[in-house]
Formats: C-alpha cells, structure tokens, sequence
C-alpha cells in the first residue's frame, strides 16, 4: 500500500462532517421561550 497522505481529501472529510454537526445543532437549537398569555390568545381568537 503506499505510504502517501491524501490531504485533500482529509480536509474535505472533515468540512463536511463539520458542516453536518453544524447543521445537526443548528438545527436542534431551541429559541428562547418567552411568558406568553394564553387567556389574551384565546380571547382573540373568540373575537375572530
């Protein structure tokens, strides 16, 4: 087998599993929950 480093290839196996667990927590990140009114909601649903 031959002893040669495949550089490029290494660089480009590690972008794109980079790039899928930036993606993968990108994806799972949850937004900031904020205090919601839901007795305000529902009465502006009733009025509609």
């Amino acid at each position: 087998m031959g002893v040669s480093q495949l550089k490029r290839k290494d660089r480009r196996n590690k972008a794109v599993a980079n790039n899928r667990i930036a993606t993968i927590k990108r994806l799972t990140l949850k937004p900031t929950i904020k205090k919601v009114d839901v007795e305000a909601i529902k009465a502006s649903f009733e009025k509609k």
